[in-house]
This record gives C-alpha cells, structure tokens and sequence, in this order.
C-alpha cells in the first residue's frame, strides 16, 4: 500500500535548530527570543520504510563515480593499521588565503566562508577559482547573481574566468545532475543560504534547508573528494546564519571582517581542522579586486603621526605573523558620576584590569578620568602582549607627554606590576627592526633567554611596569 504525505507545522529556531510543535516566544534550547520559525515538516502516513529521496541517489552516484578521499569501504580498522598520509594541498596563489588556510585548499576539504554584505565574499571566491582552474576543473554555482552578472563583476576584476564554468542554480537536486555530467574537481556554492532540497517543504535559508543542503555538501566532499567552497551569510550579530550545526560540518571556517572607514579585508580563520586558528590574512579592496597585503604592519603603521601624546605601538602575534599595531587612549577629566570607560579592539575587562594596576602601582588618580583605547585599523587583539603598550598610552595621555616614534612596547602585566615574558619574541623584534624601530621595551626574562643580541636596534629588559614612569615619564 502506497504511503500518504502528510503535512504537519513546525517550528525551527534559527540559532540552534531546536524543532518544536507551537510556538513559543523563547526557545528552550538556546534561549533565543523570537527565533522560532513556521517550517512545514513533511511526514508519512504509515510505520512502513519510506522512499530514497532522488538527491541521496545522485549523490551515490557522483560518490561511487569518483575515487573517495577518505575511502569507499565501510569497515572497521585499527589506528595503528592507517598509514600516515599527509593531506594534498592545492594553492591558490594568494598567499594570504593560502596562509590562513593552512598552506592552501586540501582536496576535499568543506571551506565555510562567511561576512558582511558587499565585504568581498564573491570577489575572493572569483579570483580564487581563477587561479585553480589553470589546472582544475572548477564548477561556480550561484544562487544570488545571474551569469551576466558575474561576467561584469569578472571583467571589472581582471578575472578571464576561461576555464571556469558557470552556473545560476538554486535546487540541490539540478546542482547535484551539473555535477554528474561536469565532474570538477572545485567546487563553490554561493550562497548557501539560497540553495533548497526538493526533499524538504520549508523556504530556502531556514535552518532545516541549511541543515540538510550543508550535510549533503560535506558527503559530497568527502565521499567524491571535491574540494568545495561554502559562501554563508551572517547575522546582525555577525555569525553564519543558521544552525550552528553547519560550522561544525565544514572543515575551515573563515570571517571577512572589515572597518567602516578602511577598504582593507581581514580573513580570519575560527576553526580549521587542517591548520592554525590564529593566522590571518590583510587584503585591500581596490577596483580590481582584492589585493594581498604583504606587509600588514607597514599597512597598519602608515598614517603615524610625528610624537603625539597617548599613542604608542605594540606588537600582537597573529599565528606566525607578528604585527605592529598603534593604540591610541584619551585620557581627559570627567563629568559624569561614573566615568566612561571605552574600549574598541582591546578587551574591555583587561582594560579595567591594568586601569587597576596603574592606579595602585603607579599611585595614578585615574577614577575621575574618562577612558577611552583604541586599536587603529579596526584590529581586534586577542593576546596579552600588548598590556604594556596600552599602560604606556594611558600614561602618554594622562601626562600629555608624547612616546618617541620608533618606540615599541612588548609585555604582559600581572596584577602585582610584574611584567610576564611572551611567545616569540624573536620574531617580533625582528619585525621592528624592519620597518624602523630603535628602542624596544621587553620583559627582562625574555631578554635573559634571547640566544644573540638584534644589531641595529636597542632591547631594554623590565620587571615590573612602573619602570616605565622612571625610564620614560
């Protein structure tokens, strides 16, 4: 007996994927206010075995077509029994993308690519899929532009796209029959939130689509060994949108984040199974294309001014690259019952620590003062190296004394003043002697443990932070 289609309303939050029956205000998940939405869920009448969607089908096909990266045979065996078998990396020849990567795309790989309208998105996937077709085959599958659309965004970019193959499709099942009669070895979804599966009967980009159209993606990129690019849409609050689930198929999941004010790029890497968490890579939006930029601390340090009080420059690890980054701080008398306090790149919270630590070491009044840091450039600094540097910009301001130019400021500060020693401080120092610095200012046990002396440029050692009042105020 024929089995029955029987609809029935469901309600999917769109932060977590949490499935409920009536709507509520607040999901019991995640907590989330007003994120459930209408979904129609799709159900057989009877107990009986249901029928094999047509996409699982075309999906076997493509899989059993080609060689699988991680092999077709579904058995058991044991870790020692695997052969070590280092990952094929293909490059992009854009360096940047290629470091945040980890040393270039892994075959196979399943890359997440998500930020801000208009950020540049498209633009890097272009230009990328340009490089590897020269000897893959790459498929562009477009949800959000139609081909005339692309070939202007591609000619104004400088991309001849020869030997890239276009196509402007929503239906998984369509893309899965390009995919038969094409066979690529790349390829990039754009957007994700735009694709639907004829299997499920809600509205493309909810979080029952997204779930199934990514889960179906990653089986066709590890069984048939497509490396395959995923252009995602975020939120207001700047995540991917959709279920949190889909982060946690890919592999590689990068960020485009940019400055209101600044045509550069950051690509930040947020989870890579293939390569380091921390690296990033700087570009630079210009009317062709996305350019690399080599040389991020020159690009950051660019617009310095001649001794001005409150700035000073620190040094801020990003994977294996140091960068040189200006802080700035306004310290000026407040008005106000509780002064403001601002932060913009630096934690809040660390902040208020070394406020803390400046007011009880350095017998600094800093209660009745408003407080604002800033990291020039939009750069968000995630590591402690840099509380040396923002003590000796608070102090800059405060005195109104200004920092020499060709000062840099490296350290972590404990709450009892001591200044802690920091990773690769080598390299960091190299860094500044680079682009021109002659003084810099490390924890005394750093210099104790470095193996040779810098030529050409002046490390001085320090314990503890209120030394800088002495050496430099």
């Amino acid at each position: 007996m024929g089995k029955k289609a029987v609809k029935k309303t469901k309600y999917a939050c769109q932060e977590c994927g949490h499935v409920a029956y009536q709507w509520m205000g607040k999901c019991p998940s995640c907590g989330a206010w007003n994120s459930l939405v209408e979904e129609v869920d799709l159900t057989l009448s009877d107990a009986g075995g249901s029928k094999k969607p047509a996409e699982d089908g075309q999906l076997e096909r493509i899989i059993s077509s080609r060689k699988s990266a991680l092999g077709n045979k579904a058995k058991v065996v044991r870790l020692n029994e695997i052969t070590d078998a280092e990952a094929i990396r293909w490059t992009t020849q854009i360096s940047e993308f290629d470091r945040v990567l980890g040393g270039g795309a892994v075959e196979g790989g399943f890359v997440l690519i998500g930020g801000d309208p208009g950020i540049g998105k498209s633009t890097i996937m272009l230009q990328t899929l340009e490089n590897l077709s020269k000897d893959k085959k790459v498929l562009y599958v477009s949800g959000e532009e139609s081909l005339q659309q692309i070939k202007v965004r591609g000619t104004r970019i400088g991309v001849k796209g020869e030997n890239i193959l276009l196509a402007s499709e929503t239906s998984l099942g369509k893309i899965f029959k390009l995919i038969e009669e094409v066979k690529p070895d790349v390829l990039a979804i754009d957007s994700i939130q735009t694709m639907f599966s004829n299997e499920i009967e809600s509205a493309p980009g909810s979080v029952s689509q997204v779930r199934e159209v990514g889960a179906r993606l990653m089986h066709l990129a590890k069984g048939a060994g497509i490396l395959t690019f995923v252009v995602g849409h975020v939120t207001k609050d700047g995540t991917i949108a959709g279920p949190r689930v889909l982060e946690h198929m890919v592999d590689t999941v990068l960020y485009f984040e940019s400055s209101d004010d600044h045509s550069y790029r950051i690509l930040r890497s947020v989870k890579n199974r293939f390569g380091s968490t921390n690296e990033i890579g700087v570009f630079e939006m210009s009317e062709s294309g996305l350019q690399e930029v080599d040389n991020p601390s020159a690009f950051f340090l660019s617009e310095r001014k001649e001794e001005e009080a409150g700035t000073a420059t620190i040094s801020s690890m990003e994977g294996t690259r140091p960068l040189l980054i200006e802080v700035q701080s306004l310290v000026a008398k407040s008005y106000l019952s509780s002064p403001r306090r601002t932060t913009i790149g630096v934690d809040h919270n660390r902040t208020a620590l070394l406020i803390a630590v400046m007011e009880k070491k350095w017998d600094i009044a800093l209660g009745d003062q408003d407080i604002y840091v800033n990291v020039i450039g939009g750069v968000r600094i995630t590591e402690t190296s840099g509380d040396l540097g923002v003590m000796v910009a608070l102090m800059s301001s405060f005195s109104g004394k200004a920092i020499p130019r060709n000062t840099l400021f490296i350290g972590e500060v404990g709450l009892s003043g001591e200044v802690r020693a920091v990773s690769q401080i080598a390299e960091r120092i190299k860094e500044a002697k680079t682009l021109g610095f002659a003084r810099c200012f490390i924890p005394q046990r750093n210099l104790e443990k470095l193996d040779n002396a810098i030529p050409g440029i002046k490390l001085i050692g320090i314990k503890k932070a209120h030394e800088l009042v002495e050496l430099i105020f």
